[in-house]
Formats: structure tokens, C-alpha cells, sequence
């Protein structure tokens, strides 16, 4: 399992915190945070109608993938705008300096939650009580925050160790429930003529934004209107997408969607709960104060240092609305 942190800090120690300048018409790099799916089919169809173009902006995107920390390419001046984990953000903002900032977030709410089958549902977190559950290692420290939260001991839910991170020892009945994406699990649940029962943590005193837009200090003073035409372009493609969530799988499933390997039902199911995940008052990206001060409270709880002067939401106001 590769540590992101410690990869991190390795790249802020060794590259400092450089940014990107453009001349002419005005260039951004977005790194993404994984290897192309329908995580982020908005991008995919902003550029491909041309949505960037219109805003006049000389847009490049880089895929990620399992190796790829995006926090890097912003650190290293090889990307002006990095769409990555809040958690590991902030670590670097308040453990290793990192002059970033959160401009947006695409999801409103962590995907993350609890899967269960109809004939033994877990639909709160009480209901855990006495069960089997399946984590990933990657995820154990965050189980256990949220039973903390949640008034469960340590030792009222048994942890199942979960090395395959898929809900087969839940479909065995291995397992009472499982921990995963709300957004893909349940599909793989449903495959098996299942009906999974679910619940986020989010909705349970864990609220967390997840694939933040972030910037280095140094990019949001110098490229700020390109900024905030990359945001208007990107939401004109996520809010294109969302008309029809299943439109765009089945259009780009032997082109962008290709990496990813998986089926136009499969990105279907989860297109349609991004809509729900990602959707906002405000609009896509939108951070309101109180679901900032909701974070910034989830993410103390879970041993971080987080501070209302992390997010910076101006950009967003200036969005027409």
C-alpha cells in the first residue's frame, strides 16, 4: 500500500512549492486524482464540447492513477490545479507548509458508507452492534473514529479484514456488512439479485468533501480569472452530464471510459449517485459555511488540523448563478 503522506512530504522537502505561468492565453493543468472513470465524466465532456474553449482557456488534463499524488504536481509546478483528497491537503498544509488552498469540492458528501443485505439490514450505525463488518485496512482508522462518534466500543462490532475491497465475503455471508463506495458497491450487491440496504458515514457525524479542488497560493494570485472560468466551465460539463446520467457511460464508454475497464451498467449506477453525492444548493463545487465548519469538525476528529482559512470560497461567489 503506497503512503501518501510520506510520499508527500518527501516531494515538499525536494521541490518546494513552485506554480505554473502562462503567457498569452491563459493555460491550466488539472492532475486528477485516479485513472479515468466516471468519477469524472464532467471534465471529460467539458472538454470534448468544447465548454474550456469557450471560456478561452488553453485546458490540459492528467489522469491519475494508485502511484499518482496529485498534491506532488502542485508542489512541483507541474500542475496548477490538482483534484485530490481533503484529508491529505490539509496534512500539508498544516504539517509540511504547503501554501494551498481549497477553492471547490466536487462531492458534497464521502461516497464511503455501509452496505448490508435485506435479510439482516444494518441501516444505523447501532445496528452494527454485535456484527461482522469488513474493512479495508486503508479505512480501519476511519471505522473506528466513527464508532467513537457514534457511542460504539471498540469491541461491540467485530472487524473483518477486507484485502479485496469488494463486497464478497458480504455475498457469502462471511460478513454482516461491508464498508465501501455507496457508488459501486451496491451495484456489485445487485448483479447477485440482491437489494443492498445502505447508509453513509457522512450522515452519521462524518461528513467529508472529496475530490477538492485545490491550488498553490501562487496560482490563485496570478492565473484567479482563468480559475474562475475553469470552475464555470467544468460545472457547465458536470451539469450536462447530470441531465441524462446515463447518456455519457454508454457515449464514452470506448474512449475515456475505456481504462477503467468496466461496464456501461456499471458506470451508469455509479453516474447516477455522483448526481446525488455531488449535488449542491450552490451548484457543483460549492462549499457553504456550514458544511466547511462541518469538515473542518471531521476532519479534527480525526487527528487533523484543519482551519476555516484552508477553503477559500470567493472564487465560487464570482460563478453567475
Amino acid at each position: 500500500m503506497i503512503d501518501r503522506r510520506k510520499l508527500l512530504a518527501m516531494s515538499a522537502a525536494a521541490l518546494g512549492s513552485g506554480c505554473t505561468r502562462a503567457g498569452g492565453k491563459p493555460a491550466l493543468l488539472m492532475q486528477s486524482s485516479y485513472i479515468n472513470d466516471a468519477e469524472f465524466l464532467g471534465y471529460f465532456i467539458a472538454m470534448d464540447k468544447g465548454f474550456y474553449r469557450d471560456e478561452g482557456l488553453d485546458f490540459t488534463y492528467q489522469p491519475g492513477g494508485p502511484d499518482i499524488i496529485p498534491e506532488s504536481a502542485l508542489f512541483s509546478g507541474k500542475a496548477d490545479i490538482a483534484l485530490t483528497d481533503m484529508d491529505t491537503t490539509i496534512s500539508a498544509i498544516a504539517k509540511q507548509g504547503a501554501k494551498f488552498r481549497i477553492i471547490g469540492a466536487q462531492f458534497q458528501k464521502n461516497p464511503t458508507g455501509v452496505i448490508s443485505l435485506p435479510e439482516r439490514p444494518i441501516r444505523t450505525p447501532q445496528d452494527l452492534v454485535g456484527k461482522r463488518l469488513s474493512v479495508s485496512p486503508v479505512s480501519m482508522a476511519l471505522v473506528r473514529a466513527f464508532m467513537r462518534i457514534n457511542g460504539l466500543a471498540p469491541d461491540s462490532v467485530r472487524i473483518v479484514p477486507d484485502l479485496q475491497s469488494d463486497p464478497t465475503a458480504l455475498l457469502i455471508g462471511a460478513v454482516d456488512a461491508a464498508l465501501g463506495f455507496v457508488s459501486d458497491y451496491p451495484f456489485v450487491v445487485a448483479q447477485h439479485g440482491k437489494t443492498p440496504v445502505t447508509f453513509l458515514l457522512g450522515d452519521y457525524g462524518l461528513p467529508q468533501f472529496i475530490d477538492t479542488v485545490v491550488v498553490t497560493e501562487d496560482t490563485l494570485r496570478a492565473k484567479r480569472p482563468a480559475l474562475v472560468k475553469w470552475l464555470a466551465a467544468s460545472r457547465r460539463g458536470w451539469d450536462e452530464d447530470f441531465r441524462d446520467p446515463a447518456a455519457y457511460p454508454k457515449a464514452y464508454h470506448d474512449t475515456w471510459l475505456k481504462p477503467a475497464g468496466r461496464s456501461v451498467e456499471y458506470d451508469t449506477f455509479s453516474n447516477t449517485a455522483y448526481r446525488r453525492l455531488m449535488s449542491a444548493k450552490g451548484g457543483v463545487f460549492a462549499m457553504s459555511e456550514q458544511d466547511i465548519a462541518s469538515n473542518i469538525e471531521a476532519v479534527n476528529r480525526l487527528g487533523g488540523h484543519a482551519t476555516r482559512a484552508m477553503f477559500d470560497t470567493t472564487l465560487l461567489e464570482e460563478l453567475p448563478h
